[in-house]
């Protein structure tokens, strides 16, 4: 069986649709997750699924010793899901083309340093845009610009909030992302 880590910064919600479909289909196992905040929504789904959890720091994200770690469970992916920091160059080089990450966006458009989560929504409605969407693709040592595994696009209505787009966004990414997962280990 597949393992996969997840780091999240938030509430969790991919990362209970990605537990929740390896849980159905037995390919893959979320045998870690990693945040950097001690009180994220993502902690209290890993108690509840009992995966064991790991709480850094700053400090902690440039440490050998956490990639150490990381290869203890050795990982088919690790897989970004709200992660709100940049994942270091040794980090980076220590799992080549085993890192993905899911920005709310069309990338390149509305990424980089600032752009995530309700920043890109408001950006992307600020603009006009007639369409916005998804794009899952690998990590590598600049924000948001590995090579782009998948991209999935829906329509923005003229008179969408950024919270109307947001939940639009949500459910490509909860039906997308653990889909993607899965075709990129098997």
């Amino acid at each position: 069986m597949h393992s996969l880590i997840i780091f999240a910064s938030g509430a969790g919600s991919n990362a209970a649709a990605i537990i929740a479909y390896f849980k159905q289909n037995g390919k893959a196992k979320v045998s870690l997750i990693v945040s950097n905040k001690a009180d994220a929504g993502v902690l209290d789904i890993a108690k509840k699924e009992e995966i064991p959890f790991l709480i850094i720091d700053r400090q902690t994200l440039h440490e050998t010793m956490l990639i150490e770690q990381l290869t203890d469970h050795k990982p088919s992916l690790i897989v970004l899901a709200g992660f709100m920091w940049k994942v270091p160059a040794a980090i980076v080089h220590a799992f080549p083309g085993k890192i993905i990450n899911i920005h709310p966006a069309l990338l390149p458009g509305y990424g980089g340093k600032g752009m995530y989560g309700h920043h890109v929504h408001h950006a992307v409605v600020a603009a006009g845009e007639r369409e916005s969407g998804i794009t899952i693709h690998y990590v590598n040592e600049v924000y948001d610009d590995g090579n782009i595994i998948l991209q999935a696009r829906c329509h923005v209505d003229e008179n969408d909030s950024p919270d109307e787009l947001a939940s639009r966004i949500h459910k490509l990414e909860h039906f997308y992302y653990p889909r993607t997962i899965e075709f990129l280990i098997e």
